[in-house]
């Protein structure tokens, strides 16, 4: 019998491996990974970028545990020796409207208690050459990219020598009460945390969980220059639409050096949709166009525009053609090859058809479910992990 066991071995669910552990030495934790090793879906297959905490609601819990977590992620990084790109971000307006989009985030980010700086066109053109806006633009001094699976490893590696349990290769396969049977074998504990990214509502529904929510996939690559032949010196964004979760076409620094344009923000078919029928599941496949089929006919939060905008992005000109508008004169002949694809799990309401963009977890004295853990949760993975065991874990003990 173990006090904890924790499905899922990404970055959430091992910071809250740790958490624990940290606060209770003398406990019994369990990790369970259907993978051979860590960070093989979102949180090795994200752009790595440390988010500064700008972008959100005041009173969102992403706004909350961004800030934090971009901190407290280059403490650990720093720590544990691990290259931390301090690069920056600058975000870039194309016209009036837009210039009213960057207000709105500067708005947020004072009321974030972020560190952003106005720049004219002149300022900007003195840091940055390439880099074109209409007006002005926003530099985030905070804003720095990692390499995310080396991050992810490096926490397995921490929760080892702390003494949890890890178990690779170990898949959920159903569960009774607090007995959950696995493709090793069969695990009880006095509490279940489920943290299992792409499949956490099909989980949660084992546990009568997730009754309002279904995780539709979206397919992000990026085009990336290795050699970083375009030069670039910072990570460049345009204003998002603040409407849905997804920040449009950018420019990446990697912490290698390497640059990226994209992602795109494809609706995938089923949930490990990453190349050609690779792991293709009917099953999944049926279910998630179902509600694609609903989105596309309803239109929900403009789904139809957004379906035929995202496919154009596989066409190398078409992306390369969007990230121009964000520059000058950058050469763009660089980015010659598609990155490792991710997918997003991202959380819709069955009911309102709306994309969730804050974080959700529900849970109760048994169990917990961490059901919407969308970008940023890398950056705010430390602090998310220690709310969550505030605030379901421990509030919730038998």
């Amino acid at each position: 019998m173990y006090d904890y066991l924790i499905i899922g071995a990404g970055i959430i669910g091992l910071n809250i491996a740790k958490n624990l552990k940290e606060r209770f030495p003398e406990s019994k934790i369990l990790v369970i990974e259907k993978e051979n090793e860590v960070a093989m879906h979102s949180s090795g297959r994200n752009s790595g970028v440390l988010h500064a905490g700008f972008y959100y609601t005041a009173n969102s819990l992403k706004a909350k545990f961004t800030k934090e977590g971009n901190a407290a992620l280059k403490e650990f990084c720093e720590e544990r020796n691990l290259k931390v790109n301090a690069c920056k971000k600058v975000v870039v307006a194309q016209d009036e409207k837009e210039l009213e989009g960057l207000e709105e985030l500067k708005k947020r980010g004072d009321v974030n208690g972020v560190e952003l700086h106005w720049l004219d066109e002149e300022e900007l053109d003195r840091m940055y050459p390439n880099v074109a806006t209409y007006k002005k633009a926003l530099l985030c001094p905070s804003t720095a990219t990692v390499n995310p699976k080396e991050v992810t490893q490096e926490f397995a590696k921490v929760i080892q020598e702390l003494g949890v349990f890890l178990i690779m290769g170990c898949e959920y396969e159903s569960s009774t009460g607090n007995k959950v049977f696995t493709s090793k074998g069969d695990f009880e504990a006095k509490k279940v945390i489920n943290c299992a990214g792409l499949y956490a509502d099909k989980i949660a529904n084992d546990f009568n969980f997730s009754k309002d929510f279904v995780i539709i996939p979206f397919k992000g690559i990026y085009l990336k220059d290795k050699d970083n032949i375009s030069q670039l010196k910072t990570n460049i964004y345009p204003v998002p639409n603040l409407a849905n979760p997804f920040l449009g076409v950018h420019f990446t620094l990697t912490v290698d050096n390497e640059s990226k344009i994209g992602p795109t923000a494809i609706p995938a078919f089923w949930r490990e949709n990453y190349k050609g029928f690779d792991n293709f599941n009917i099953k999944e496949f049926f279910q998630i166009i179902y509600y694609e089929a609903k989105l596309f006919l309803t239109n929900a939060f403009g789904f139809r525009e957004l379906a035929f905008t995202e496919v154009k992005k596989y066409s190398f000109s078409h992306l390369k053609g969007l990230a121009r508008k964000l520059t000058k004169n950058m050469d763009d002949i660089g980015f010659d090859s598609w990155s490792t694809p991710g997918i997003r799990a991202q959380l819709l309401n069955k009911k309102t058809l709306e994309l969730v963009q804050d974080f959700v977890v529900e849970s109760d004295e048994n169990s917990v479910h961490v059901l919407n853990a969308v970008s940023p949760a890398f950056t705010s993975s430390i602090p998310f992990a220690n709310w969550v065991v505030e605030e379901h874990v421990l509030k919730n003990k038998k």
